[in-house]
């Protein structure tokens, strides 16, 4: 039976995890990532990246109890820069996908004449969260480094290259150096025009390639065997989307790790959009539409620092607590956006908010809010997908924010759907797979696969009289964030003033 090992890099830690064809998890391992984050950066160390890597890599094939490794895979974080120099090194810390410092940039690019023309090739506008606005950032502000980098890599290019010494992307990753996946090639013109020369870029391959073996001189140190198949996935939001096992039209993933990622699968070709996402799915003949947040589970982890360190379990305990509030948390609402936010408001100096905040009010009441923005998340997204012109009938619910069945019930309530929590919470990191033993022909179809690896665990009927409710909440969700965004620009502009860019390290952000 064959295996492959996925190496999964999220916001807050690395895994190894390898599986089995059947579906079956075998063997695992995880270990945190420190991120440094101030009120624009937001970065990560990719030389402990590796490290890390080569330990769960050894941790989980000794938790499987084998060496005898068939394929291995990368899936992490997309839209993270890294400059990589000609020995292969990173010449510096990774600029994160959340960080705002390539605003100005962005602003630049879009009003090139050349970036024009890109956009009518991709439909895809231009933000600081990617590729070539940060790259623009690096010769503007590090021009040392701009001049020394050999490779301008995502996150996935860095740990593929690093394996096998060659620097090659996946179409999809390649998408958010504003790509083209219909003409297959970078945007020459624009590239120029910026200063950035093509060959510093990935080489592009289509999901699912097998790229070469592990490094000779890497293999036995990390304890794989030299047969080792290293073959291209993708970014996690599309593996995590792949791994909840949607394959008809009307289905939908909700994959709420770190971030949020929610996304559905469409056969029809559908509108252009400056809110979500629309990715051409070549191996299947369709499109994913959709997006990531900047932040999902990463609002629980923050309530949990701020109230709930000192409690022995305090994930049940937040349950609790959240439950024994009312629905509306007794008039509360929160804004989730505590790093800006990227779907489907684009919004870099949005920050959150608790609306209605009153002296009856207890940490119970705050967890409920933040519990129920987790619910209006996908419902903003949803909103921005049907503007595209495609419809959501149910949603597949993983990630670690699915284990908390609370939340689970209030995304029934709040989207007034059924909600289907998966088996598998590591959706990314199986999905991941999935695309290996497809496309390397040990499974049929993508079908195939699914019914192995995205079986669901329970179905979630959503509470209508609840439904109503929350669309009143919804309304005012809505209402105060466009009342907020005139003074989360003037915030930042005292922010700027004030010049407190203190450095925080956060670990398992």
């Amino acid at each position: 039976m064959k295996n492959v090992k996925v190496i999964n890099m999220g916001l807050k830690s690395i895994r190894s995890i390898i599986f089995a064809e059947n579906g079956m998890k075998i063997g695992s391992a995880s270990i945190a990532i420190n991120t440094a984050i101030n009120d624009k950066c937001v970065e990560q160390n990719p030389n402990e990246w590796w490290e890390k890597a080569a330990i769960v890599i050894h941790k989980s094939m000794k938790d499987a109890g084998t060496q005898n490794i068939d394929f291995i895979t990368v899936t992490t974080s997309a839209s993270c820069l890294v400059c990589v120099d000609r020995y292969g090194n990173s010449l510096g810390r990774a600029l994160m996908v959340s960080d705002k410092r390539a605003e100005q940039e962005a602003l630049e690019i879009k009003q090139m004449p050349e970036f024009q023309s890109t956009f009518e090739k991709t439909g895809l506008d231009m933000s600081s969260s990617l590729m070539l606005p940060k790259i623009f950032w690096v010769k503007k502000h590090t021009p040392e480094i701009f001049e020394k980098t050999e490779f301008f890599m995502t996150p996935n290019d860095f740990l593929i290259y690093k394996l096998t010494g060659k620097c090659v992307t996946d179409y999809l990753n390649a998408i958010k150096y504003h790509y083209s996946a219909e003409t297959r090639e970078y945007p020459e013109q624009l590239l120029k025009r910026l200063g950035i020369k093509n060959e510093t870029l990935p080489k592009v391959e289509n999901i699912g390639v097998y790229i070469g073996c592990v490094l000779p001189d890497i293999v036995h140190k990390l304890g794989l065997n030299a047969e080792t198949r290293v073959v291209l996935s993708s970014y996690d939001a599309i593996c995590s989307f792949i791994g909840s096992g949607v394959c008809e039209e009307g289905e939908s993933s909700d994959v709420s790790g770190t971030v949020t990622v929610f996304r559905t699968l469409t056969k029809r070709e559908p509108r252009s959009s400056s809110k979500v996402y629309n990715i051409p799915y070549h191996n299947e003949k369709a499109n994913i539409v959709g997006g990531s947040n900047n932040l999902g589970g990463g609002l629980i982890e923050w309530v949990k620092q701020c109230y709930y360190l000192k409690d022995e379990y305090p994930y049940e305990i937040m349950e609790k607590e959240a439950a024994e509030s009312d629905i509306g948390a007794r008039g509360l609402i929160f804004l989730p956006y505590l790093l800006g936010e990227r779907t489907p408001i684009w919004d870099d100096d949005a920050r959150g908010v608790f609306l209605g905040l009153e002296r009856m009010h207890t940490r119970k009441d705050m967890t409920r809010a933040v519990f129920e923005s987790t619910g209006f998340i996908d419902l903003s997204i949803i909103d921005a997908i049907k503007e595209n012109g495609t419809d959501i009938d149910n949603v597949r619910l993983s990630g670690g924010l699915a284990r908390i069945n609370l939340i689970s019930q209030i995304k029934a309530d709040i989207l007034g759907k059924n909600v289907l929590v998966l088996s598998e919470f590591e959706t990314t990191a199986s999905g991941a797979a999935m695309i290996v033993l497809k496309e390397q022909g040990v499974c049929s179809s993508m079908k195939a696969a699914a019914d192995k690896f995205a079986t669901i665990r329970m179905i979630i009927n959503p509470n209508m009289d609840n439904h109503k409710k929350y669309m009143y909440m919804y309304e005012l969700y809505k209402e105060s964030y466009k009342t907020l965004k005139p003074l989360f620009k003037k915030r930042k502009e005292m922010v700027d003033k004030l010049k407190n860019d203190k450095e925080i390290q956060i670990e398992n952000l």
